[in-house]
């Protein structure tokens, strides 16, 4: 029996995605053509190098990233591994896809975060801290006290949409799952309480729902779906909302934009081909008109970048460094569609990080490879697939979410690796990114029902910072919510 068969959970969920595959299949039909700008020819090279431990940290035993069986065996893997980092504060059993932050008027700090991965296959993790997003008061960061929990449609389950604009103080989501689903819009006031978002509109205008971006100026949501639709909705009055386009066609995945809201980088999943969809990696679009509100305007794409070792991009978020204009790309997962059975999961391509310029929208170039010894080919073969959770497609030692404290001069990333856990990447020489610091706290298999899990780590969720207190939020879907704090002098980092 694969071990597919063997775990539902996991097998729910890749049976979706690759439905998902079919679909988009079948939908990009509807779409027009776009020429490629430029393919990288480079392949990952090698890991990024490892952090340097300092005092207090319990390091990893094996290589960088792997959490071995005998680890699990002599108890070792529940006491957790830190790096340069020490937990500070602990909340819930589960997590999602994203931790967001928010400081009000009155100056209250608060965290939110999704509280389910697979709606509704996780309910029953999520009895004790309720299904939803959660709201915790963050004010003082060593005792987080949750005050509240988001039940609208859209919270329920927002997959990878939820996102915090800070400039206008509004939380939105969108009803999603790993494929799509009614694309129910859900915005919230945090300005006058974070601890208690008001809510202000719930609306199908996001069509289908899975992914989502806000402009910076908070007037603009654009929402993706993996069936093939990109949505602009007007929030200049989030209690009523209009949609600006409807596009049907195209296959994006997380949505940034630049500082003016005219570029728009989408992480593309790809086109269909005769063995499933290839060449995903990263459209550029342009959307000053949409952002100008141009009557009948829709996004046009500028270009588009792929890279050989790619697998379902995710994200890329936007920063300047030097003068120059880059995003800094995660591949979620495995590349699925390379797979002809689920035996030859473990040696399946890996896509990970990268950091790539797009000085020139025109021609985006891939400037560094990041991911660790354990997401190399070579050892996906080897003793590590045996590893608890690193046979599943729908966890494994793969990327999943990265996130930066700052779009300005950022100098560090920070990036849930699912098995892994937490990794924070010193990106100061975007040429030559660097591993600083980590956190891991993994799960030891029956420990605690977990219908998607074999144990180990879950971390999928983009984290959020605390740049003045050097602390990073995450999320582990199998142990809940995480404030760790940055030491040995990493903490500088975000500051």
């Amino acid at each position: 029996m694969s071990s597919i068969t063997a775990r539902p959970g996991a097998r729910r969920l890749t049976l979706t995605l690759l439905a998902a595959g079919a679909l988009v299949a079948g939908a990009m039909s509807l779409g027009g053509t776009t020429s490629v700008a430029g393919t990288d020819p480079s392949g990952p090279g090698t890991a990024v190098p490892r952090a340097h431990c300092g005092p207090g940290s319990r390091p990893e035993t094996s290589i960088q990233g792997r959490v071995p069986q005998r680890d699990y065996d002599t108890g070792r893997a529940a006491k957790g591994y830190t790096c340069n980092t020490r937990q500070l504060a602990h909340h819930g059993s589960t997590g999602g896809f994203k931790v967001q932050r928010y400081t009000d008027a009155a100056g209250r700090t608060c965290a939110y975060y999704d509280s389910t991965l697979l709606f509704p296959t996780d309910v029953v993790g999520n009895l004790t801290t309720g299904q939803g997003v959660i709201v915790l008061d963050m004010t003082h960061p060593r005792r987080p006290r949750q005050t509240a929990t988001l039940t609208s449609p859209a919270m329920l389950s927002p997959h990878e949409s939820l996102l915090v604009n800070r400039r206008r103080g509004l939380l939105a989501g969108t009803l999603g799952n790993p494929a799509t689903a009614p694309g129910i819009l859900d915005v919230y006031d945090l300005r006058q309480d974070c601890r208690h978002p008001e809510l202000l509109s719930s609306t199908p205008s996001a069509l289908l729902g899975h992914e989502s971006g806000w402009s910076r100026d908070g007037k603009t949501f654009y929402t993706a779906s993996t069936v093939a639709t990109l949505v602009g909705i007007d929030l200049s009055d989030p209690t009523t909302p209009q949609v600006l386009f409807a596009q049907a066609g195209v296959n994006y995945h997380g949505l940034r934009l630049s500082p003016d809201g005219n570029t728009l980088y989408a992480a593309h999943i790809g086109e269909p081909g005769p063995t499933g969809v290839a060449d995903g990696g990263l459209a550029i679009l342009d959307v000053s008109d949409v952002q100008a509100r141009v009557p009948g305007a829709e996004p046009t794409v500028l270009s588009k970048l792929t890279w050989p070792n790619h697998s379902i991009p995710q994200v890329a978020e936007p920063f300047k460094r030097g003068g120059r204009d880059y995003v800094f790309e995660i591949d979620e997962f495995v590349d699925f569609f390379e797979l002809t059975g689920i035996a030859q999961y473990p040696g399946s391509a890996v896509g990970v990080a990268r950091i790539i310029d797009v000085t020139d929208a025109h021609r985006p170039k891939v400037v560094s490879d990041i991911h660790l010894q354990v997401h190399e080919t070579q050892r996906r073969t080897g003793a590590q697939k045996n590893d608890p959770g690193a046979a599943s497609p729908a966890q494994g030692y793969a990327g999943h979410y990265c996130s930066l404290p700052t779009h300005r001069r950022p100098k560090v990333a920070g990036c849930s690796m699912i098995l892994s856990g937490l990794r924070l990447i010193d990106i100061r020489d975007v040429h030559h990114p660097r591993e600083v610091a980590y956190f891991n706290q993994p799960m030891v298999p029956g420990s605690t029902p977990k219908p998607v899990s074999d144990g180990g780590a879950y971390a999928m969720s983009a984290p959020a910072y605390d740049r003045k207190r050097g602390q990073v939020w995450y999320t582990d879907a199998n142990s809940g919510f995480y404030n760790v704090k940055l030491t040995n002098g990493v903490a500088k980092l975000l500051r």
